[in-house]
């Protein structure tokens, strides 16, 4: 059986930052709305979401901070790399994250940009913050795996 040929099989950008800072409590697919050009250069890989968070205002989720390189061989009605987009989600998913929020102590940051069925998503973690001694712990863990595995492996 021959391979398929999906170009957006490897167009996933990741942010590796949110298990690090935060403890992610539940996730949630969004749709986003972008430009033509945007879709061009995520498609090149060329997007950021380290530093990118999601406010909810009147109702509406907002990406906020979400770097998208301009378009190589867009024209002059190119994309401005840094500016606000709308994401897509229903209604009672967006009222149940507007309380979760006005809890306190946990923020919406995106998680993974990619592509499914030729559309762009965004995977939309709902976090909260990590002490430092919560990642001091983190780390020790890691380190207690690593061993194990190298006294398996021998």
């Amino acid at each position: 059986m021959a391979k398929t040929n999906n170009p957006d099989r490897y167009k996933e950008i990741r942010n590796n930052r949110v298990f690090k800072d935060y403890f992610v409590d539940e996730t949630n697919e969004c749709g986003i709305v972008l430009r033509g050009t945007e879709v061009k250069s995520i498609r090149q890989g060329h997007a950021q979401i380290e530093d990118s968070f999601v406010r909810i205002e009147k109702g509406v989720p907002v990406l906020y901070h979400m770097h998208i390189r301009e378009y190589a061989f867009g024209t002059n009605t190119n994309h401005n790399p840094i500016r606000p987009r709308k994401l897509l989600l229903k209604k009672r998913e967006i009222l149940k994250w507007d309380l979760a929020l006005q809890g306190g102590g946990k923020t919406l940051v995106p998680v993974k940009l990619y592509f499914k069925k030729g559309l762009v998503k965004v995977l939309v973690g709902l976090c909260r913050g990590k002490k430092s001694y919560d990642k001091r712990h983190d780390l020790k863990a890691r380190e207690a795996d690593r061993e194990i595995e190298r006294a398996l492996k021998h």
